[in-house]
């Protein structure tokens, strides 16, 4: 075990003494997909002490293209993403400190979180929780690595709070219409390289390297050859809500009442029922046995058919209703479901 990370202190940039600061270090990973996956195990082979790994989805068959810590059991079995990496992860290092989080992600949520994280990965696939990530990192005074890919192409950026402009900052720039894997396609080599230029930034800020940090968002096509640098500093504007003169941070608030939102890409409505009125695991077995319908029980989520959609209610009452687009048409299933 002494010399685990030997050819990594023989780096000068680490040394023994960016070991150490890695080993003291929390990162916060939000999200557990193509991009968390390898961010989490690079991570933790490099010796980071302690990982939190927030996501709100199971495992899949076609996640298994490029999602490298699972295997076809976890999609046979369903298993959450978090369950299933941890599991993993603990087998390629066991002193790692790995805190998991099976649900969606708001602002308190992210909040506390952070509350004692160094870094935060960018691991996601849509601009709303980028713009949560965002505002948590400049709340807290900590800095997050974007990351994404669709297609062939990838883009990588370190925000940091007191240096560089913010996501906010960028969004006029950049695609209205967020392409997804699961509207686009996906080839691994892109998620890779995305991963790779994430964790790179990760240890030079972890190991208090931040001179070598990137300056310009980096964009590359990996198909086509291409590769891009561009300079975000004149974007920085006076008047942001979050990293302006006066910061609200808009993305922290939580809306109260029930939550109703398409999945980016998916094809799901997800429902997040008031904290007033909580669904359980019983409730969506009884809803199958009333419809008549087959239902898989796991200790996280029931599975069941409803409607000709195919609905999982997890533990803490977060319902997935597959093969639907409507918010609206999501919210009168869900009354008509639940009343």
């Amino acid at each position: 075990m002494d010399n685990r990370y030997s050819r990594q202190t023989l780096f000068k940039p680490i040394g023994d003494e960016g070991q150490a600061r890695l080993k003291d270090a929390h990162i916060v990973v939000v999200g557990c997909g193509a991009l968390g996956s390898p961010i989490s195990e690079t991570l933790v082979r490099a010796g980071v002490g302690k990982l939190t790994i927030a996501d709100r989805d199971y495992v899949e068959m076609s996640n298994l293209q490029r999602q490298q810590l699972f295997t076809e059991q976890d999609a046979l079995e369903g298993t959450p993403k978090v369950v299933a990496a941890e599991r993993r992860l603990k087998e390629i290092r066991s002193d790692c400190e790995i805190h998991t989080v099976l649900d969606h992600i708001d602002g308190p949520l992210l909040l506390e979180m952070a509350e004692t994280a160094d870094l935060i990965m960018d691991a996601t696939d849509n601009f709303e929780t980028r713009l949560l990530i965002n505002d948590v990192a400049w709340n807290k005074d900590i800095p997050w690595i974007y990351g994404a890919c669709v297609g062939s192409s990838g883009t990588v950026f370190p925000f940091i709070p007191g240096q560089t402009a913010c996501f906010r900052c960028l969004l006029p720039v950049l695609p209205a219409v967020n392409e997804t894997c699961d509207t686009t396609g996906i080839i691994a080599p892109a998620v890779q390289i995305v991963a790779a230029r994430q964790t790179a930034e990760a240890l030079k800020w972890l190991t208090g390297n931040h001179e070598a940090m990137m300056t310009k968002l980096l964009h590359f096509d990996v198909w086509n050859n291409l590769q891009v640098e561009a300079g975000i500093s004149r974007l920085q504007k006076d008047a942001c809500a979050t990293c302006g003169e006066t910061p609200t941070y808009p993305s922290i608030d939580r809306s109260e009442g029930t939550d109703y939102a398409v999945l980016c890409g998916r094809d799901t409505v997800q429902i997040i029922p008031d904290s007033t009125r909580p669904l359980t695991l019983a409730d969506g077995k009884h809803l199958a046995e009333r419809l008549g319908s087959d239902y898989k029980m796991t200790p996280f989520f029931v599975e069941f058919h409803a409607s000709g959609y195919r609905c999982v209610l997890f533990q803490n009452g977060r319902l997935l209703i597959h093969g639907l687009r409507d918010r609206n048409e999501g919210r009168k299933l869900y009354h008509h479901f639940f009343g």
